[in-house]
């Protein structure tokens, strides 16, 4: 039990890290809306890559209950180590949202950088974009830090976030792409905003799924295909070090 709290620890701290950075560089551009996107999707990407990197090793960086959810049902996480990762993902998230909600005063703090929906942009169609921008980001997750053959292992935060960041750059002025349940719930609660709420979970939550699932059967149930350089593999690389001089 010591251990699922260390490893709930550093998902709590993450996902504060996440909504205080992120959803805090969403007040501070604020006053000059439209024009912050870029600034938005860097602050993300880095807390994530940062953070990731971090502790990666302890928890597995998820800091997001769609990631947490994708390793629960391909069986790489169990549920007691699952819920607790919940608990301390959205209890992280609702202690990143009040002390913005202290900090920031006014009109800037009114949703507190909560996921919004664009003007003109149907809630169905909203729905399908964080299911589309949350299996971007599992499938990066699955393939980075869950793939044992991943030769970006060892970088898979950075890859992690550029995803994120890469994400937001695409659909953050269409609906926020938060593709991250608790990333949406602690603004919601501390603002008491929950417009069209239901799209920032069932979304993620589906897109979640739906990028482990075919990550995890695709190329780890079992291995496939083998690592490219084995003449069997009939993709003969040369691999570091093995390359002829001449």
């Amino acid at each position: 039990m010591m251990d699922v709290f260390r490893r709930a620890a550093a998902e709590f701290v993450g996902t504060f890290a996440l909504i205080f950075v992120g959803a805090g560089a969403v007040l501070v551009a604020a006053p000059s809306a439209g024009a912050g996107n870029l600034e938005v999707a860097l602050a993300h990407g880095l807390v994530i890559a940062v953070m990731a990197s971090a502790v990666g090793h302890i928890s597995g960086g998820h800091f997001n209950p769609a990631v947490t959810l994708g390793f629960l049902v391909t069986g790489r996480l169990s549920p007691i180590l699952a819920g607790a990762y919940w608990i301390a993902q959205f209890v992280g998230a609702v202690a990143g949202a009040a002390l913005l909600k202290w900090i920031f005063t006014g009109e800037v703090r009114a949703t507190l950088g909560a996921p919004a929906v664009a003007p003109g942009i149907e809630p169905e169609a909203a729905l399908i974009l964080e299911a589309i921008l949350t299996f971007f980001l599992v499938w990066v997750f699955f393939a980075t830090a869950a793939d044992p053959r991943g030769t970006f292992k060892s970088i898979a935060g950075l890859a992690i976030g550029l995803t994120i960041t890469m994400d937001i750059l695409a659909g953050g002025a269409l609906t926020g792409a938060a593709m991250n349940p608790a990333r949406a719930f602690g603004p919601e609660l501390l603002s008491n905003d929950w417009n069209d709420f239901w799209i920032w979970y069932v979304g993620p939550f589906a897109g979640g799924v739906l990028g482990a699932i075919a990550y995890e059967w695709l190329y780890l149930r079992p291995l496939r295909p083998p690592v490219v350089g084995p003449p069997e593999t009939g993709v003969v690389e040369p691999r570091p070090g093995d390359t002829a001089l001449s």
